[in-house]
């Protein structure tokens, strides 16, 4: 058939709307709450050299991955004398080849047309455990990756439509909980089944030509797109510094950079200096940096635009090997995100007084994440929560921060229901609201206020392990506006604070003890006094905060008796 115009704009139009297909598949046939309720997974379509051409909703992250998941899984498996044929899945959890940790598994299926692979259906998805020294598989005390699970170098997990069920014997033999395992990887492999039906029908419909001329108007589309946007963006070179909370060694705050120069061309993010990699889970590979580095680059530049590779043109990343951003085998990377979401928050907190329609102070930033495992006594089987949290974001040039929203790396996840939650683990949750003791970011415009929520353990005994950064060195301010507050968590046993941390490995908790979940809130933007008084008399009336705070903070006087 000709390559026409309108053929062309249906078919593009038909690769996003499989790439949501294939995630609501996902959805329906998943086992675990972390895929159903939380959304911690993506699927996409890339062309035939790894290229993402459309991508669903779910973590912002996987924009970054998914050409790494395409690229090493399958095309590198073919160069490596790999005969892959109609019907096979390849499965990859190896962070240094498709980015993250061993909890993110990677699922590919090549798409054959006339013995030639036309595209490639992935996912990418966050089990509850894959093995290790923890319960979760992830924690800030690893040494080396072996310790923090299994590692699954490139191989089938279905071969020519059929199970291999050695490699799934193999895999599910390292989890603790293989049922809610296999039930996840069989969801996102039917995904990939899906997927690879949709395309064969365009295919079939419209003709190569024309399935090839969509690839590459989305593509070059984007890339055009990309440079236009680029255009609109301040040029020259900017700079930020930042601290993690603690280094494994001396426990001491470490200092972390980046350089961003724009140009007409380019968007160049240089990390050159950055420290080495730690003997601890807390590092993150090149593929989670670059894809930290794409969301705000995004962010800034085409927020609403269906997301494909071509809107990457633009963006160079300078990461040297073996440092906190580019770690290498074996450096343990299980706690990735909270160095990963360090990078991003670099370039945010540089580039937000430069464009403050489009970034705000710094938000609360750690996925607040723990694992929370032991045995139900309802039903005597072994669970694993895990689960982000949200918290508080920064102000904004014309606006509060937001309360209570995941980090940006959880993007367009969501918090588990109370319902959810108590259903399917030996927990009550107690308390669940706004931080209002902890406070926010005072400023013209306030950040937004964390979460605390409080769980009471059911079972006899359960590991809790945690790794929270912003624990010490809070969100930052802009344009004179306050810094936020840090995130931590609490232990409570009989009725007393037995213990306050940000990160703790296989901590036992005991039946009746509450453990306290505390995000913080966001920086403020623009000076308190400048903050408009219906603002702070309607804080007040929402008792966010006091009247005595309205007038030390803002100096704003308001009476006892205000309505």
């Amino acid at each position: 058939m000709s390559r026409d115009p309108f053929s062309i704009e249906i078919v593009k139009n038909a690769f996003d709307s499989i790439a949501n297909e294939m995630f609501w598949l996902t959805i329906r046939t998943s086992k675990s709450p972390i895929f159903y309720e939380t959304f911690d997974f993506s699927t996409a379509i890339t062309n035939s050299e790894g290229d993402t051409v459309a991508i669903s909703i779910g973590l912002p992250l996987w924009i970054g991955v998914m050409k790494f998941i395409a690229k090493n899984m399958v095309l590198e498996s073919q160069k490596e004398g790999t005969e892959l044929e109609p019907g096979d899945i390849i499965v990859c959890n190896d962070p240094y080849l498709t980015g993250t940790h061993l909890n993110d598994i990677g699922m590919a299926m090549p798409i054959f047309q006339n013995d030639k692979i036309v595209a490639i259906a992935t996912a990418k998805g966050h089990v509850n455990d894959v093995g290790g020294m923890n319960p979760g598989s992830w924690g800030p005390e690893a040494r080396e990756i072996l310790q923090e699970g299994l590692c699954i170098p490139p191989v089938k997990y279905y071969a020519k439509g059929k199970r291999n069920r050695d490699v799934i014997r193999i895999i599910l033999s390292n989890s603790r909980i293989p049922d809610y395992l296999y039930g996840d990887l069989e969801a996102l492999a039917a995904s990939l089944r899906l997927g690879s039906r949709r395309i064969n029908d365009l295919v079939e419909k419209y003709g190569l030509d024309t399935f090839h001329g969509a690839i590459d108007s989305i593509l070059e589309g984007g890339a055009r797109r990309a440079r236009a946007r680029l255009s609109e963006l301040p040029k020259g070179e900017f700079y930020a510094e930042d601290y993690l909370d603690w280094h494994p060694e001396t426990n001491e705050p470490v200092k972390i950079s980046a350089k961003i120069e724009i140009t007409n061309e380019n968007f160049i993010v240089d990390f050159t200096g950055a420290p080495a990699a730690f003997p601890v889970s807390l590092n993150t590979t090149y593929p989670a940096t670059l894809a930290a580095v794409a969301v705000v680059y995004m962010a800034i530049t085409d927020p609403h635009t269906p997301f494909n590779q071509g809107l990457l043109e633009p963006l160079k990343i300078i990461v040297p090997e073996n440092t906190i951003f580019n770690a290498k085998r074996p450096y343990p990377v299980s706690v990735y995100w909270e160095t990963m979401t360090y990078a991003a928050d670099l370039l945010w907190k540089a580039l937000s007084p430069h464009i403050p329609d489009k970034l705000s102070a710094g938000h609360f930033l750690s996925v607040c994440a723990e694992i929370i495992a032991g045995i139900d006594p309802r039903t005597s089987e072994y669970v694993v929560l895990v689960e982000p949290n949200p918290g508080g974001w920064g102000g904004a040039a014309d606006k509060d921060g937001e309360s209570c929203l995941v980090s940006f790396a959880d993007g367009e996840t969501f918090a588990n229901p109370v319902e959810v939650l108590e259903t399917r683990y030996p927990v009550v949750v107690e308390k669940c609201r706004l931080n209002i003791e902890d406070g926010t970011g005072h400023g013209k415009f306030r950040g937004g206020f964390g979460m605390i929520k409080d769980y009471r353990i059911l079972s006899q005994t359960a590991s809790f392990t945690t790794a929270v950064n912003r624990s010490v060195i809070p969100p930052w301010g802009v344009m004179g506006g306050k810094d936020g507050t840090v995130n931590y968590m609490v232990v409570i046993r009989d009725g007393k604070e037995l213990k306050r941390v940000s990160r703790i490995t296989n901590f036992e908790l005991r039946k009746g003890d509450i453990l306290s979940i505390r995000s913080g809130g966001g920086g403020g933007w623009g000076r308190p006094e400048e903050r408009d008084p219906e603002l702070v008399k309607k804080d007040v009336l929402n008792k966010y905060i006091t009247v005595e705070e309205a007038k030390e903070i803002y100096g704003v006087a308001l009476t006892e008796n205000l309505k």
